[in-house]
């Protein structure tokens, strides 16, 4: 069953009310940030919606240049990724992500895919506290959260008040929607690099993590650099595959 907060939240989602969603979500989930990103684009690019706080935000492009992380591997899997303590986390499965979160002071990280069955529609990503644990209730709420968004980023339409029996409200719209992509200029980057090197939009894109990895810049900047045709890539750019990620395996 969902909590009172949880369940006042969805409420004011469906009534599309103003405010802060993402500081309402943290609250109600008593977590220390939340970010909601929506799979846009033919290379399924997550998409930053609402993010809170500032951490949260920088987590989640900390995510999208690397394609590691909770988030990333819940919209893979299709299942919730719970990793509450991130030291506990081995090496190996996130080698990149795991120490630059460290870094930022996130110590914990749980990543909601927003779908059903082999449809993804989005990720919602649950900073922890330091507790480094995960309860039976946040558990229950983000779930809900999740299965909220999801019928209504699918939908479109809300299907009654819920909560008498457990179940969540369904939000009929998602207030402060995007007037236009955040990032636009990697979409259009990627089907660029795409061009240029013969490949698809996933390799495209592993590359273009590849190069921002490799040259310590964000990833939009280096996106900016192909649009505006000051970088380009091919057989002449030797550094376009450095970094942690093989176009072959999408891992070095």
């Amino acid at each position: 069953m969902i909590s009172d907060g949880m369940a006042e939240v969805l409420r004011s989602l469906r009534l599309g009310q103003g405010g802060d969603p993402a500081q309402a979500c943290a609250r109600a989930l008593d977590a220390a940030g939340v970010a909601l990103s929506l799979l846009v684009g033919a290379d399924r690019t997550a998409e930053p919606l609402w993010c809170h706080p500032e951490l949260s935000a920088r987590f989640e492009e900390l995510q999208f240049t690397l394609g590691e992380g909770p988030g990333p591997e819940a919209v893979r899997t299709g299942a919730p990724v719970l990793e509450p303590d991130l030291d506990r986390v081995r090496p190996e499965r996130w080698p990149v992500l795991l120490p630059a979160a460290r870094d930022m002071g996130v110590e914990g990280v749980c990543g909601f895919p927003l779908g059903i069955g082999a449809i993804r529609v989005g990720v919602l990503t649950v900073l922890c506290d330091g507790d480094r644990r995960i309860s039976e209730q946040q558990y229950a709420d983000a779930t809900a959260l999740a299965a909220a968004l999801t019928g209504a980023f699918l939908n479109g339409t809300g299907r009654g008040n819920g909560h008498a029996n457990g179940t969540a409200p369904r939000p009929d719209r998602i207030p402060d929607w995007p007037t236009g992509l955040n990032r636009p200029v990697v979409h259009q980057a990627t089907g660029m690099i795409s061009v240029q090197l013969g490949v698809p939009i996933q390799e495209a894109l592993l590359r273009l993590r590849a190069h921002a990895y490799g040259s310590e810049r964000p990833l939009g900047e280096v996106a900016a650099d192909v649009v505006a045709r000051r970088l380009r890539f091919g057989d002449d750019l030797d550094d376009d595959i450095s970094g942690p990620y093989s176009p072959d395996t999408g891992k070095g």
